[in-house]
């Protein structure tokens, strides 16, 4: 039983125009509970926006964030992968780029995205299962 990219993807994520303002993508990223925003569409994502974005980039520069737009601080290279992928290569990828999250495509459109916490949590709940099935096959010793 091998887990892909689609069998964890959580579809329920935030998109902001790169106009916004930081101020309120901020705010937008608070009443949804994301740590982050995809910019654009998900039919064309032009970029990504995290916590740590605003804080480096805005925050500890003294930039005003009613002033500063989304599209100024977002990052344009978008790690992803397609919903086809098996996990193994998702936390590879992740581990590679040094990243948290990843955008989960299908072709072109973003469905969803993966955490580094919900890749282990769903990781922990798959050895479990393969655990329970293999305990289930073995004999008893006698």
């Amino acid at each position: 039983m091998v887990l892909y990219a689609k069998d964890i993807v959580q579809t329920d994520f935030l998109s902001v125009s790169a106009n916004s303002t930081v101020f309120d993508g901020a705010k937008a990223m608070k009443s949804s509970r994301h740590g982050f925003a995809v910019i654009g569409t998900p039919n064309e994502p032009q970029g990504i926006v995290t916590e740590w974005d605003i804080i480096c980039k805005v925050v500890s520069e003294g930039w005003d964030p009613q002033k500063v737009t989304m599209g100024e601080i977002m990052t344009t290279e978008l790690v992803s992968v397609e919903g086809s992928a098996p996990l193994s290569d998702v936390s590879q990828l992740m581990t590679e780029k040094g990243v948290r999250r990843l955008i989960v495509k299908d072709g072109k459109n973003v469905i969803g995205y993966i955490t580094s916490k919900t890749m282990l949590a769903r990781m922990n709940d798959y050895v479990d299962k393969v655990s329970a099935q293999i305990s289930r096959l073995q004999t008893p010793w006698l």
